[in-house]
């Protein structure tokens, strides 16, 4: 029974996630579903985003969290608007929130929709949001065996964003070993070395997304 029932979530899901594709196509967004672990610095990537682009590409922020609306009340400050998504307890978001969320917003004058996706490597990874591209970020933080131990994140992803790396000297992080794993899962995956506290590395990310939205 239980099979059936997650079968049935996850048809359910793809109906909208379609919905959704369909939506940005006609549109001409290009949306990213960012995923990551908590704490690895989703919003502060995109608070540094935003002041850097705000004035060349019109983004759009839809926020997911168990609780609270921080993280959107943060992007608002940098001048983008944003819609929080609480999941009142669910790891991850789901395409039929995402399509409530993108009527708040108004989408005939964006250009690009970034989802903040509910902090967690595993949950995100099997729901299908109808996003264009994926990015995973992996802070140092975390550990160099996280692409080994939740493949299918990295697997799927479009990006990968290397974070925090002004903390390697303090830390046992081997770069070259996550970047490895990473390419072996994936081989066209694009990665970026940054430090969002720091700013290092983060111009190739705002290149890919100026680029990724022609």
């Amino acid at each position: 029974m239980k099979i059936k029932v997650n079968k049935k979530i996850l048809e359910r899901n793809e109906d909208f996630a379609e919905s959704n594709r369909k939506f940005f196509k006609k549109k001409n967004i290009f949306c990213i579903n960012m995923i990551s672990s908590p704490g690895s610095g989703k919003t502060t990537i995109l608070e540094k985003t935003a002041k850097a682009l705000k004035n060349k590409i019109n983004i759009a922020v839809i926020e997911g969290d168990l609780y609270t609306e921080f993280d959107a009340d943060r992007i608002r400050k940098t001048g983008l608007p944003a819609v929080q998504i609480e999941t009142k307890g669910a790891c991850h978001l789901s395409a039929q929130q995402i399509t409530k969320a993108l009527h708040q917003l108004d989408t005939d004058k964006l250009d690009i929709v970034v989802i903040e996706n509910v902090g967690n490597l595993v949950c995100p990874s099997d729901f299908d949001l109808g996003e264009t591209a994926r990015a995973v970020v992996l802070s140092t933080a975390e550990g160099d065996d996280k692409c080994a131990k939740y493949p299918k994140a990295f697997a799927q992803a479009d990006v990968l964003l290397i974070n925090k790396i002004d903390l390697v000297k303090h830390l046992d992080f081997n770069i070259s070993r996550v970047k490895r794993d990473a390419k072996k899962l994936n081989k066209d995956l694009k990665i970026f070395e940054i430090s969002a506290k720091t700013a290092k590395g983060m111009q190739g990310w705002f290149n890919w997304l100026i680029n990724a939205k022609r």
